[in-house]
């Protein structure tokens, strides 16, 4: 097999060939390590081989739905035992941490007969929507290298993109599923709070507002997956109802006639792109000649309060995970990005009495997307409010770096984060991507479809927001508009 026919496939369809006895395992693999060799050094998508891993799985007597299928896996928990681990850190980089276990996720997409031969690029530890550790370097955006590839699974959606893999592990905590796939022209879905598992570290991450599952190129390999990963562990601390149907067998049915809302306005105030705009119109458009309501409205909800609310969590999160990891790895503030530092000292100096206000909020933001699903079925928006950012554009700006050093060095950082300061942190830091966050606050299921490419051939997504647990409806709608409008024809113009 030639990598222009590999190319053409998405991971049902290789594994469909392996079962046939069309290929092997081994020539998948090799066809995969040569791409990876030949592309990964422009791409910084893959940062941790697995290659002797991925060479013996090969030589076994593989079973499941992916038998036979290349795969990554993302530097952010997703753990292999064995396998060094840095979560994009040079915390954990430097100390060659080798967890001593697989994370459950990992086991079950095991357990489908993937062959692993990576681990993929995340921001440290997955704080941003881009993909530029100073651990690793920038993940490049196969579209244009110029570009990033978004994050927290910026390196999985550029390998995805750059046809190395069909599919790749992934996870979403404000977005990081589907802005790299808005980013890089991929089918992201983020589960419904609950749906996939996080053992064996731990029950929930971050109220299951994070949330694991893939990346891929088509929306069969998405809905496959979570039929075989779906489901509670021993550690679940959220459970949720079991579909009754699997979500393959879903899609092969059309869906009914929906009522869907739409709004291209940013929720947080900011500017939204003619780009951004366009996608969700022409995806109306789309949405209407299959013969389904679209109504431009948007829920009940204070978008900036919102956002507020969700960085004040991850903050204080994040500021416990450095605690974490600086008791587990030695590490010491110089081993961390400013950054990080700054984030984890604002996310410090919050009271338990604020987080339990925010977390109330929390609840009323669902209550909320409760009372606007009685009267719509999804809700659409851009994904991301422009096309991925040139690398560096998204840096903190040269000017502040040395006064957050400075605060940071007489503990007071958190000062930054006072006051009419919070709003324009938030500002600063989502205008790119405002629109994701409100699916993992209220733990609804969201998908990130590609249906758009602008006048210079860079993607951007159309976001649809479904009622909790609604994965069945969402995929059943992505895959009629994939029949319609088919994007894997498009990953050919990628030249690499």
């Amino acid at each position: 097999m030639k990598f222009s026919e590999y190319l053409q496939y998405d991971g049902l369809g290789l594994a469909q060939l392996v079962k046939d006895k069309q290929v092997h395992p081994s020539e998948l693999l090799e066809i995969a390590l040569q791409r990876t060799a030949q592309i990964n050094p422009k791409l910084n998508a893959i940062i941790i081989p697995m290659y002797e891993h991925a060479k013996q799985r090969s030589q076994q007597q593989l079973t499941g739905q992916f038998a036979g299928v290349p795969f990554l896996v993302k530097d952010l928990f997703q753990e292999y035992q064995g396998i060094p681990t840095s979560f994009g850190s040079h915390a954990l980089k430097k100390i060659n941490y080798t967890p001593d276990f697989n994370a459950e996720i990992v086991n079950r997409w095991e357990q489908t007969g993937i062959m692993t031969f990576g681990r993929t690029n995340t921001p440290e530890f997955g704080i941003k929507g881009i993909t530029e550790p100073d651990a690793w370097g920038s993940c490049h955006n196969p579209w244009n290298l110029k570009h990033n590839s978004g994050g927290s699974s910026g390196g999985s959606a550029s390998a995805v993109a750059a046809g190395l893999v069909p599919i790749a592990g992934a996870g979403d905590g404000g977005g990081s599923i589907r802005i790299p796939a808005s980013y890089c022209g991929l089918f992201g879905l983020k589960p419904s709070r609950g749906r996939t598992p996080w053992g064996p570290q731990s029950g929930e991450v971050m109220h299951g507002a994070a949330m694991q599952h893939v990346l891929c190129k088509s929306v069969r390999d998405s809905a496959a997956m979570l039929d075989a990963v779906q489901g509670p562990e021993q550690s679940s601390l959220f459970r949720i109802e079991a579909p009754r149907q699997k979500y393959l067998d879903v899609i092969q049915q059309a869906p009914r006639k929906l009522k869907i809302a739409f709004s291209t306005q940013s929720p947080i105030g900011t500017q939204v792109s003619k780009n951004a705009v366009e996608a969700v119109q022409q995806t109306a458009k789309l949405l209407e000649s299959l013969g389904h309501i679209v109504v431009e409205d948007r829920p009940k909800i204070d978008g900036l309060e919102l956002a507020k609310d969700f960085v004040t969590t991850w903050f204080s999160q994040f500021a416990y995970m450095q605690a974490q990891i600086k008791h587990m790895s030695g590490a010491t503030d110089a081993d961390f990005e400013l950054d990080s530092l700054a984030l984890a000292a604002f996310g410090a100096k919050t009271t338990a009495t604020e987080y339990i206000h925010t977390l109330n909020n929390w609840g009323l933001y669902s209550t909320q997307m409760n009372i606007f699903f009685e009267k719509y079925d999804l809700y659409l928006t851009p994904t991301t409010a422009s096309v991925a950012p040139k690398n560096g554009e998204v840096a903190t700006p040269a000017w502040q770096k040395p006064i957050l050093k400075a605060l940071l060095k007489v503990g007071k950082a958190h000062y930054l984060a006072q006051g009419k300061l919070v709003e324009k942190m938030v500002q600063d830091n989502l205008s790119w991507v405002p629109f994701t966050q409100l699916a993992n606050v209220t733990g609804l299921p969201a998908m990130s479809v590609p249906l758009y490419w602008n006048k210079k051939g860079m993607p951007l997504g159309s976001q649809f927001i479904a009622p909790f647990g609604c994965e069945d409806r969402l995929l059943q709608l992505a895959a009629q508009l994939e029949q319609e409008q088919p994007w894997m024809p498009q990953y050919k113009n990628i030249q690499l």
